[in-house]
């Protein structure tokens, strides 16, 4: 790479900097004197800030494709606790750069072939053949996506390979609450957790980086309802019994837990009821770790919106 610029986990306040990185969201603004300014979010494989670009106009809007790395000079700023960039000068980056993207794009911290083969694991560990078939169908049809999918937009696991990092440690969790509670049925719960985010493939349309946007469907219908109408569709085709087809399909349904997130009805039966929680301590496990991983020990972060904007403590100890 030609030119090497400051990570964003390194920017400090008031520093000026040079820095490349990708431009992931723009957008066109009115400040309060009337003139347009752009409200940009650049990120690396360290992290993601914003960043102002002022006295801007409608052509520097047009012209600035995203998904792109971008040279950037600026003054690092806090606005409302947060860090963000005071923009001076800014261009594409010279296409030799760009062929280094993949370097600057955040992924899950495993190889996704590896954990790949580690769901298919656990679907053949489901005694019950239609439960299997249809797992199995399911995620043959999107595995070639699952390789680089994110598991959200912009929050848990909105990384390269992200949905597939947020099953495979779900289905870790799973196997270890089977161990302990002997009424957990596993091919319930493995299921629940293969198939629940499944239908994020086809919410989000992401590009092989891990960069995505909802889908016009994803935003009519969501991740929920298009994850029921999946199994539908999926154990129809297989010839599956409408008792597992519907357990199933109660599972994505009530994984949310309340109407206000998705949910038309709260878990019925036991599995559904763990699969909901083993995905929040997931999303929360993650939130913790990508809010703390730049944080010096003895510090706090900055408010972390997720969790409620909590700025979070890095103990010593």
């Amino acid at each position: 790479m030609r030119f090497n610029g400051i990570p964003v986990k390194d920017l400090k306040q008031d520093e000026i900097i040079n820095g490349i990185y990708i431009l992931r969201r723009k957008e066109l603004k009115e400040a309060s004197n009337r003139k347009y300014y752009l409200d940009l979010t650049f990120s690396d494989n360290t992290g993601e800030i914003n960043g102002k670009l002022w006295d801007a106009t409608e052509d520097m809007f047009l012209n600035m494709p995203l998904n792109m790395l971008y040279y950037v000079n600026a003054k690092v700023e806090c606005w409302k606790e947060n860090m963000q960039l005071n923009i001076q000068k800014i261009r594409v980056a010279d296409p030799e750069d760009q062929k280094e993207i993949d370097k600057f794009v955040p992924s899950a911290p495993i190889p996704s072939e590896v954990m790949l083969k580690e769901i298919y694991s656990y679907a053949e560990r489901i005694r019950n053949d239609e439960i299997k078939r249809l797992v199995l169908k399911m995620l043959k049809d999107k595995e070639d996506r699952l390789l680089y999918y994110p598991a959200a937009r912009s929050l848990h696991h909105s990384i390269r390979g992200g949905l597939l990092y947020h099953i495979y440690r779900m289905l870790h969790l799973s196997d270890k609450i089977s161990q302990v509670y002997e009424n957990v049925n596993p091919d319930l719960l493995y299921a629940g957790v293969l198939l629940h985010d499944l239908a994020k493939i086809g919410e989000l349309e992401s590009n092989t980086l891990g960069f995505s946007e909802y889908s016009k469907k994803g935003q009519l219908l969501g991740h929920l309802i298009m994850g029921i109408n999946e199994i539908e569709n999926a154990g129809r085709s297989l010839g599956i019994s409408e008792e597992v087809i519907i357990i199933l399909q109660h599972m994505v349904a009530s994984h949310h837990y309340e109407p206000e997130y998705g949910s038309p009805k709260k878990p019925l039966i036991l599995e559904a009821e763990l699969l909901h929680y083993i995905d929040m301590i997931d999303a929360r496990v993650y939130d913790f770790e990508n809010a703390l991983k730049n944080v010096d020990k003895g510090s706090f972060s900055e408010p972390v919106w997720s969790l409620d904007k909590r700025k979070l403590y890095n103990t010593d100890l």
